[in-house]
């Protein structure tokens, strides 16, 4: 694709490796203003419940990431990589595996845990990836508050309950708070520790394009108590993005 892939903007070249020297255009280095982070975000969440909902196969895609969203000459994005994606029939939105596949910090607990993959599945990822849009940080870092050490997750959900969020922000220019929080508030709905409490993305999509509809108030996010170990936190400065699959 023209402008390459939503990582390269969102998190900076200095966190990309590149293959051959691949050129890139004048765009490169150019930060994304509001207007582009919103429209990428409300793009994939379109993405995903095409996939969902009105593909002739249900597909769940399973490893969602900022790498994995490609940007058009419009900055439009598209969701590629369809090589972990598992295909359900009409009436089956669920099923078990005993091979985990998906990138870490993107995984849903029930999934990484128990194996469990089901749409909700790409709806947490989905949340996560809101997330590091509209922040430009790192789901695999951690982050300073209060004196201790939180993920991506639960940083944001710390700012959120504390009424904080503008700590969380990424400030290019031209700032629309109130859609910003309102995405915000929809990506801790999506990150929710059990399936069952997160919206489907046919929901996603209603309560990011209608300000009228009311937003649940989310509860504790998912892996919320997990603390880092001295080796994830000595290696924050590692892109740690690689897909992994575990057998169980």
């Amino acid at each position: 694709m023209e402008n390459k892939s939503l990582d390269y903007f969102i998190f900076g070249k200095a966190h990309l490796f590149y293959i051959c020297n691949v050129a890139y255009n004048n765009v490169k280095g150019t930060h994304l203003n509001w207007s582009k982070r919103l429209h990428i975000i409300d793009g994939i969440a379109q993405g995903i419940l095409y996939l969902h909902n009105y593909s002739w196969l249900c597909v769940v895609h399973r490893d969602l990431k900022a790498s994995n969203i490609l940007l058009d000459s419009e900055m439009n994005p598209k969701i590629s990589d369809f090589g972990m994606a598992r295909i359900f029939c009409s009436n089956v939105k669920e099923s078990n595996t005993t091979r985990i596949v998906g990138t870490h910090g993107y995984i849903p607990p029930e999934y990484a845990f128990h194996g469990i993959c089901s749409i909700k599945s790409d709806v947490f990822s989905y949340g996560v990836l809101t997330l590091e849009i509209l922040s430009s940080k790192r789901t695999a870092q951690f982050y300073k508050y209060n004196g201790k050490l939180y993920n991506l997750i639960s940083y944001a959900w710390q700012l959120w309950t504390e009424g904080k969020v503008g700590e969380l922000i990424y400030s290019p220019p031209g700032n629309v708070h109130k859609e910003i929080e309102r995405r915000i508030h929809v990506a801790l709905l999506c990150v929710q520790e059990s399936a069952e409490h997160r919206p489907d993305m046919e929901r996603v999509v209603t309560m990011l394009n209608n300000k009228d509809v009311s937003l649940p108030k989310p509860t504790q996010p998912a892996y919320f108590h997990v603390n880092p170990s001295e080796e994830e936190v000595s290696s924050q400065s590692v892109t740690m993005t690689m897909s992994i699959t575990l057998e169980r």
